[in-house]
């Protein structure tokens, strides 16, 4: 998958997350998926951290 498939892929699923939510709803959502990839980061560069040792 290339980088535009990617980001095709990506928005049709956020776009079909998204039907028949409110604001509030969709909001909450983006929170959580933020907060997801900060602790995929976060975990991913203690990994690596501790594969280096």
């Amino acid at each position: 998958m290339n980088s535009c498939e990617l980001v095709t892929l990506i928005s049709a699923v956020a776009s079909s997350i998204s039907q028949n939510k409110t604001s509030e709803e969709i909001a909450l959502i983006a929170s959580i998926l933020v907060q997801l990839g900060d602790t995929l980061a976060t975990i991913s560069i203690l990994k690596s951290k501790e594969e280096e040792q």
